[in-house]
């Protein structure tokens, strides 16, 4: 038997050893229980696991309407319509009520204009890109370390 024949059998236990030791580390940090449920970690928690657990079952089926179920009739459909156009008509009526300062919206628009317009630009602002670079290449120049001292 050659010495790379004995030796795979060496590579084979170590590599059963590692996989054995990967597989028990995952086993383990699955097992542990989960520090954000504690509410020590999280405060909410607690309300948050409650809210879950009251509503794991939904949706159920009988939560769903029947797809036999026969359409409205028009009675019914009427009904509906006529609420939709009272609450239509108190929403109108509100709205209504509403003073409203803004008349032409134009000149509004016009004087916010005028307002950002009067207001001075930075220098920053106003400068090209070549501006730019020259500063932070000024910048650069100044950052870097003085020439050593001589040494008598």
């Amino acid at each position: 038997m050659t010495v790379p024949e004995m030796n795979a059998q060496r590579t084979k236990k170590w590599t059963v050893a590692g996989l054995g030791t990967v597989l028990a580390a995952g086993a383990v940090g699955c097992a542990t229980p989960d520090p954000v449920a504690d509410s020590t970690v999280a405060p909410l928690s607690p309300r948050i696991v409650s809210l879950i657990d009251e509503n794991r079952r939904y949706p159920e089926w009988r939560n769903f309407p029947r797809q036999g179920a026969a359409a409205p009739d028009a009675a019914a459909v009427s009904v509906q319509v006529a609420a939709l156009d009272s609450a239509s008509a108190a929403t109108a009526a509100d709205v209504a009520a509403i003073d409203w300062t803004l008349d032409d919206p134009e000149r509004f628009a016009r004087r916010i204009a005028e307002d950002i317009a009067a207001r001075p630009l930075a220098s920053a602002t106003l400068r090209t890109r070549q501006e730019v670079e020259a500063f932070a290449q000024d910048l650069r120049d100044r950052g870097r370390a003085p020439p050593p001292v001589p040494r008598r």
